[in-house]
């Protein structure tokens, strides 16, 4: 609210957001937040006990329902670790949601999906920021991996047997540098190009906003390259 000029100060913008019903902070920083001024707003009468024990109660109970105040032995999820949650029925329950989110806009001639034995008499090139770097491949507020669970695209498409060259092209998704005759020379020789490109957070994620929707740098230089 401070940003919009709607209060001019962190006790103004605790007392408005209490009486707006808001019982949550997502803070700003530990010694840093809103909410953090709420004891003072409380002893200026600015709001009262009673309105700050509704705004708590309903934030509390939800808490107790998930079991946040329980003994850990009680809650069955604390037993779990990597044995379970990287188990194979758990691995392949992922892969079947991956592979039923994509969106696929075009299959012009059928050319997808790529088969394992036809992969095997064809010579691929990946290319792109994306292509093997397993750095830009989550998205903002995404857990950190296991690196040995991470398939880039490159990885995967070896998994298959395929005859695969690799080129980047540019070394991050800003693409500010961008080698065309590396690309130019990998994809000139296959039979298949798979090209990976997007933003990632480096580029798009919260509080970092773009004004159009173009491929960053010289990312669409690149896609036009591997398509010639």
């Amino acid at each position: 609210m401070l940003g919009h000029h709607y209060t001019h100060t962190f006790l103004e913008t605790a007392v408005a957001s209490l009486n707006a019903g808001c019982n949550l902070e997502l803070s700003y920083g530990v010694r840093n937040n809103v909410f953090m001024h709420i004891p003072k707003a409380l002893a200026m009468g600015n709001i009262t006990l009673q309105m700050l024990r509704d705004r708590v109660r309903p934030l509390f109970y939800t808490r107790m329902r998930l079991g946040e105040f329980d003994p850990p032995a009680m809650n069955p999820y604390s037993a779990l670790d990597l044995s379970v949650v990287q188990s194979p029925e758990h691995r392949n329950l992922s892969l079947e949601a991956a592979v039923k989110s994509f969106v696929l806009l075009k299959n012009i001639q059928g050319t997808l999906p790529l088969r394992a034995q036809d992969l095997a008499r064809q010579h691929l090139a990946v290319v792109g920021p994306f292509a093997d770097n397993a750095r830009v491949l989550f998205g903002d507020y995404a857990p950190v991996p296991e690196p040995q669970y991470i398939y880039t695209p490159r990885r995967g498409l070896e998994t298959l047997g395929a005859n695969v060259s690799f080129a980047a092209g540019c070394k991050e998704p800003r693409c500010q540098w961008y080698s065309q005759a590396e690309v130019v020379r990998v994809a000139g020789a296959a039979d298949v190009v798979v090209v990976c490109l997007g933003t990632g957070v480096d580029v798009e994620t919260e509080a970092r906003d773009r004004s159009d929707l173009s491929l960053p740098g010289h990312q669409l230089k690149l896609l036009q390259d591997a398509v010639q």
